[in-house]
């Protein structure tokens, strides 16, 4: 592949890594609710489940959602609905007072969040499709196998990296005196978008 090829993919990722969603709305809350480390490990679930869809794009599975309609849908509404129920919970609990954990012990442990994290990226089955999209304008067919491993790995790299940043940034003081001022309001402004992202997976 020419290095013209890996910045048009990588460029087109960075680009889908950053625009809000699903992923972002829960990499926000995490941040300002649990702290910098469960949110990180939010961000490497969220990379990993990013390098799934990729590899299940350039493994063909893209193609099978065209060929196959019916398990795009599938797929679209189980996930829909478990980001709904996501968003459900966030609503119910959002009266719930800031909960107050003991030094170095995290709200989530570090599995726990990975693995939400990648739940999250595996309730969209829609970056299969736009990584689908991407790797045929922009990875030849005849690849070979390690130009397409570092395709792989620029994604989960470039998704957990962005997600990191978001950690850091919304896991501050600043942002986190302003949750706790205003907890129930966002918790339910979260909730309804998340719920309407979920609602729109499961729909369109």
């Amino acid at each position: 592949m020419s290095v013209a090829a890996f910045a048009g993919v990588a460029f087109a990722h960075l680009l889908a890594a950053m625009s809000p969603g699903p992923a972002f709305v829960l990499a926000v809350r995490t941040s300002i609710l649990e702290g910098f480390r469960p949110a990180l490990g939010l961000a490497i679930g969220i990379g990993m489940g990013a390098a799934f869809w990729a590899f299940a794009a350039i493994a063909g599975l893209a193609l099978v959602f065209e060929l196959v309609p019916p398990l795009f849908t599938v797929l679209k509404v189980a996930g829909g609905i478990f980001l709904v129920y996501l968003a459900v919970m966030m609503w119910r609990h959002a009266r719930d007072p800031m909960p107050e954990m003991p030094e170095g012990r995290p709200p989530r442990g570090m599995i726990s969040a990975i693995r939400l994290g990648g739940s999250a990226m595996l309730a969209n089955p829609k970056p299969a499709i736009f990584f689908g999209a991407v790797f045929v304008g922009l990875v030849p067919a005849a690849a070979e196998f390690a130009d397409k491993t570092l395709v792989l790995f620029n994604v989960l790299w470039v998704e957990t990296a962005w997600y990191v940043v978001v950690a850091w940034v919304f896991s501050r003081p600043g942002p986190r005196r302003a949750y706790r001022r205003a907890k129930t309001a966002m918790d339910r402004g979260f909730g309804g978008l998340l719920g309407a992202l979920g609602a729109k997976v499961a729909i369109s």
